[in-house]
């Protein structure tokens, strides 16, 4: 019976996650599933088919260690997934600077180093609101929304959180909160299902650890068409993918392409944890 690893962290405390509905599916496929923490030690990585890159949420607190312990396994000779340069390149949100230079719809961003108030404040006047965020972030960590009313204190405070470091500023997109933002799910190259995710009252971050709420919607066909074009720029194909899409003015741009520890949010379509453990099954035996 073929072995796969699923990567997670060692705390999954106060996350919310539903990959162990996988199991099943993976079982009836004749895969044996074992979760291991990405920073485990001692482990014999080339005994497995397949090691997917999943819950790894606390990547950010050490990416260059998480990049190593991702090598390894790569040198081991087992099949990562997603592939271990596609993660590289995933890891830094400079890849949305990539995609926009191929042509893609991106949302307006700046690149920078270090956030002096005067820099902020200049932003502000560009931009009207805004929302800042390190270049290699999880969970909207670190993310901050800044408008008209945002004390200058609160802006000290921002701009201390961002001495010495990356970071891009992009307007702050008012469908986020009036209308939300959709995720589609690629398994195999395939859509799978779509997912549209708002803020709760009085916030901007969707993610459900911060009250934001989640539904599953039918995928509007003039987006699954923006998908696919974002999916065609990926190289190597990924086994999975998360594309994050919101309205702004008229037209859909690209907010993020998750291919490193996207939520799967499988439990929105009864049929999605069967479509990713298919891709796999399939993907593997291409591979053979």
């Amino acid at each position: 019976m073929p072995t796969c690893a699923f990567l997670t962290t060692e705390n999954l405390e106060g996350y919310i996650f539903d990959d162990d509905l996988l199991n099943g599916p993976l079982e009836r496929l004749g895969w044996r599933v074992e979760s291991l923490p990405w920073r485990a030690t001692g482990v014999d990585w080339g005994a497995f088919e397949l090691v997917v890159v999943r819950t790894t949420w606390d990547y950010t607190d050490d990416p260059e260690g998480f990049l190593k312990a991702l090598e390894a396994i790569d040198r081991s000779g087992t099949r990562l997934e997603n592939p271990l340069e596609l993660i590289r390149w995933n890891l830094t949100k400079t890849y949305l600077r990539d995609l926009a230079d191929r042509g893609l719809p991106v949302v307006p961003t700046v690149w920078a180093n270090g956030a002096p108030i005067q820099q902020l404040e200049a932003w502000r006047q560009r931009f009207g609101e805004l929302v800042v965020k390190p270049l290699v972030s999880a969970s909207a960590r670190d993310t901050y929304r800044i408008s008209a009313s945002t004390s200058r204190q609160t802006l000290e405070e921002i701009s201390q959180r961002f001495v010495g470091r990356d970071l891009m500023a992009q307007p702050f997109i008012r469908s986020i909160v009036d209308e939300g933002e959709i995720s589609m799910f690629f398994f195999g190259g395939s859509i799978s299902h779509t997912t549209l995710k708002s803020p709760k009252e009085g916030d901007f971050r969707v993610q459900e650890e911060f009250g934001g709420s989640i539904r599953a919607i039918e995928t509007p066909d003039e987006l699954l068409v923006e998908g696919k074009k974002v999916l065609v720029a990926l190289e190597p194909a990924p086994l999975y993918a998360r594309i994050d899409f919101v309205r702004h003015q008229g037209r859909w741009l690209l907010m993020e392409v998750e291919l490193i520890e996207p939520s799967l949010y499988l439990r929105y379509d009864p049929a999605a944890a069967g479509r990713f453990a298919d891709a796999l099954h399939a993907a593997t035996l291409a591979e053979a």
